[in-house]
């Protein structure tokens, strides 16, 4: 059994959290332990308990057994922008260390953690650190998301190319029906599955709210 997987998108705001906590839930119904991990959160909310992101608190719900916050989301950034930036905000320096200690913790709970990342696979952590650099320091595969809408063809062949250029393993993709509206989503989503390089994990349909757990048999795994 894989101890886990980075999950990245073509782009932001394409359905990597719902893909992941999706993926949580079918880990889950194999009756294995499998715990989310969000490791750095730009956009949070003020609590009692500290900042928290809506992201991340799905993950930590979708998981089995139940981490602490802090290790799902070591890296918790109030303003909602370009990790970079919202980083600069904040006053916080973008390590590995804290992350990869975070992640550590959770793989000594759990069969599998699912490391959901920011934005597209190209979006910088910081001012030197790229997400393939923390992919590296964690040791996992990749998937990638691919939010079904125009121009993903080309978005899900580049990012697809990006992550083998920078020498790391794509396990597998998942598609998300992000538009209800695409024209040819079916014709579009065949050729996804004919041109790019790994299999298919599943297909996530249009919802308004979508519950990660009901769509949980749709996705299987490598």
């Amino acid at each position: 059994m894989n101890r886990g997987w980075f999950v990245t998108g073509t782009d932001t705001g394409i359905g990597k959290s719902l893909a992941s906590a999706t993926l949580l839930h079918a880990l889950r119904a194999r009756g294995l332990r499998a715990v989310g991990m969000k490791p750095l959160a730009s956009g949070c909310e003020s609590t009692p308990e500290g900042w928290r992101n809506e992201d991340a608190l799905a993950l930590q719900a979708a998981s089995d057994p139940r981490p602490a916050y802090d290790e799902v989301n070591p890296l918790a950034l109030p303003n909602p922008l370009a990790p970079e930036l919202a980083a600069a905000d904040a006053g916080i320096r973008v390590t590995l260390a804290p992350i990869v200690s975070a992640f550590q913790r959770l793989h000594a709970q759990a069969d599998a953690v699912v490391v959901e990342g920011v934005g597209g696979w190209a979006a910088p952590l910081s001012s030197d650190l790229d997400q393939a650099d923390l992919v590296r320091a964690l040791d996992l595969p990749v998937v990638m998301v691919v939010g079904l809408r125009l121009g993903c063809i080309n978005h899900a062949r580049l990012t697809a190319r990006a992550i083998e250029h920078d020498g790391l393993h794509l396990a597998g993709w998942i598609a998300n029906d992000i538009d209800p509206a695409m024209a040819r989503a079916d014709d579009n989503f065949e050729l996804l599955r004919q041109r790019l390089p790994v299999a298919c994990w599943g297909r996530l349909p249009f919802r308004e709210k979508p519950d990660p757990a009901q769509l949980r048999s749709l996705l299987q795994t490598a």
